[in-house]
C-alpha cells in the first residue's frame, strides 16, 4: 500500500508541473462533456473524458496485472 501511496503522489506531482503543457490537449473538451450554466453557476459534467481516463486506465492496469 505503501508503493502505491508513494507512486500515486509522484503521478500528481509530475501532472501538477506539467499542468501548463498538459492543459492543450483535447482532454476535457471531448464529445460528451457538458457545460450547464445555471443562472450565476456554471456546471462541468466531463462525461466522455471520464470514460476515456477509465478505459485507459483499465488496459493499463490489465497489462500490469
Amino acid at each position: 500500500m505503501q508503493k502505491f501511496l508513494i507512486l500515486l503522489g509522484v503521478v500528481l506531482l509530475v501532472a501538477g508541473l506539467a499542468w501548463p503543457w498538459l492543459r492543450q490537449l483535447p482532454i476535457g473538451r471531448l464529445p460528451g462533456d457538458f457545460t450547464l450554466q445555471l443562472g450565476g453557476a456554471t456546471i462541468y459534467l466531463p462525461l466522455g473524458t471520464s470514460i476515456l481516463i477509465s478505459v485507459i486506465l483499465t488496459l493499463l492496469l490489465r497489462l500490469v496485472r
